[in-house]
């Protein structure tokens, strides 16, 4: 049991190591938003154009990161030495609204290599506890030395007015602390730390509930989503490895646009002669002086004298722009090639591809989709233990971490493709509820099929006795030669 003096020092020092991360996190962030720097540019040309060009991004980050999370869809959890899904466990997710809430998660795991979902239990419906997805930059987890898996402490932070909340989760215990936030005056770094001693973490008044509180849970309730984990390192974002190709793309735009306000027309030159001067006059109307005359007025007026006789006059070609978009081209297929990600959903274009070049064109990002279900599907398979555990359900949590997260499937098939297969396998005899799942129904819809199949069966009894005797018939084929095989 730890003492309050132990839960302040352990929220201090995870707060310190989520502000840490907090930055990389908001660039991630930023990054996906379209907020993108003019990077890799001359001082010269900074100083002209970044004004020009703030705010401008040809974001390529986005789609990076959607493409996998389109196909990240979760449709049920089935427990082990079970044969159907869990219907409970399935009810308690989309009551929390998961559905919608998981791509959220998803993507925040993608962008920011890592989120995290609590589970905790609500005394008004013990039946049904609350279920949330946390981003990277208001959670953290801490693991036992020498595991990754093994969840030693869990905070969670957030801010509400000037005021700092933190709740600590521990295997048998929950601390709520607090303590003042908010801008300042600017003070020495003394006086500094001095406030920050006197602001310090508090117990957080609960009311009635108790401070610390019981996890009767007997584990953290906080679990980690990693974004392509490594042994010894963090896991890695999918935008990290973007940014830079990102950088350099949106600073060809930038050159690109400025190459067509100046240099896409062809531009005229005059030689040999002097700029032209205009008179100055005094009242009396004498000459006085001479002054410039302003060139953009012959421009304007599209006429220009020429005195003397040696001028002459050159041109200069228009800019080839070409030179800059075949060089993004090539950037935005790096991206592509990098990322596992299909061209046609970056550049856009399809040109009468046949649903097997389809199919070869995705299967990177369909291998990348497959890694990404096996990561978070570790993950969310002790989610959904600790939903049994929320729900006093310890044999179903068990039996639960033994089983496997269904996913909705990841490639991209038509629908003549996919009945096509689907037929040649039930030829083969694979059951007709198998089946279904592999169409893609969810198994609500699946067990929603059966009942109507059986409804259909008690109308239509002969039906349903042919349909028996068939796949009695297929299961068991008449054994020895067949009478074109007997010999004459």
């Amino acid at each position: 049991m730890a003492t309050v003096e132990q839960a302040r020092a352990l929220v201090d020092v995870l707060a310190s190591e989520l502000t840490s991360r907090a930055s990389a996190a908001k660039r991630t962030s930023d990054y996906y938003r379209g907020k993108h720097p003019l990077r890799f540019a001359s001082r010269e040309f900074r100083d002209y154009f970044a004004e020009q060009y703030a705010g401008f991004a040809d974001n390529w980050v986005q789609p990076v990161s959607d493409s996998p999370v389109e196909r990240l869809t979760v449709v049920g959890v089935q427990a082990a030495s079970e044969v159907k899904a869990d219907k409970e466990l399935w009810q308690v997710w989309q009551r929390n609204g998961l559905d919608a809430d998981s791509q959220l998660g998803f993507l925040g795991a993608v962008t920011s290599a890592r989120c995290h979902v609590l589970v905790w239990g609500d005394p008004g419906n013990p039946d049904l506890p609350i279920v949330t997805f946390e981003d990277a930059s208001s959670s953290i987890v801490q693991y036992e030395p020498g595991s990754r898996r093994r969840r030693r402490a869990a905070l969670k932070l957030w801010q509400d007015g000037m005021r700092e909340y933190a709740t600590l989760y521990l295997p048998n215990q929950v601390w709520k602390f607090e303590r003042p936030t908010g801008p300042g005056p600017r003070k020495s770094p003394q006086m500094a730390e001095a406030d920050e001693v006197m602001d310090s973490w508090e117990p957080r008044e609960t009311g009635k509930e108790p401070n610390p509180q019981p996890n009767p849970m007997g584990t953290v309730p906080m679990v980690e989503l990693p974004n392509r984990p490594l042994l010894a390192e963090d896991p890695i974002s999918d935008v990290a490895g973007v940014i830079s190709m990102q950088d350099a793309i949106n600073l060809l735009w930038a050159q690109l646009f400025t190459g067509a306000d100046y240099a896409s027309l062809a531009q005229r030159v005059v030689m040999g002669a002097e700029v032209p001067k205009m008179p100055i006059l005094d009242a009396n109307g004498q000459k006085v002086g001479e002054k410039p005359i302003d060139l953009k007025r012959f421009a304007k007026d599209r006429v220009l004298w020429l005195e003397n006789p040696n001028a002459k006059i050159g041109s200069w070609a228009p800019a080839d722009l070409k030179a800059y978009t075949e060089v993004i081209t090539v950037a935005v297929g790096h991206i592509a090639a990098q990322t596992r990600t299909p061209q046609h959903y970056l550049v856009g274009k399809m040109a009468n591809l046949s649903g097997d070049a389809l199919l070869a064109a995705e299967t990177g990002l369909v291998k990348k989709v497959e890694e990404k279900q096996l990561w978070f599907g570790q993950a969310l398979r002790e989610v959904f233990q600790l939903i049994a555990l929320a729900r006093f359900e310890r044999e179903k949590a068990y039996a639960v971490a033994g089983g496997s997260v269904l996913w909705a499937g990841v490639e991209s098939r038509s629908i003549a493709q996919l009945t096509d297969s689907l037929l040649k396998l039930k030829q083969v005899g694979f059951p007709f509820e198998w089946l279904a799942l592999r169409f893609g129904l969810t198994p609500t819809e699946v067990a929603d099929l059966m009942a109507m199949r059986e409804r259909e069966a008690e109308f239509d009894p002969v039906s349903a006795l042919m349909n028996s005797a068939q796949r009695v018939e297929g299961a068991h084929p008449t054994p020895g030669p067949q009478p074109a095989d007997v010999p004459e």
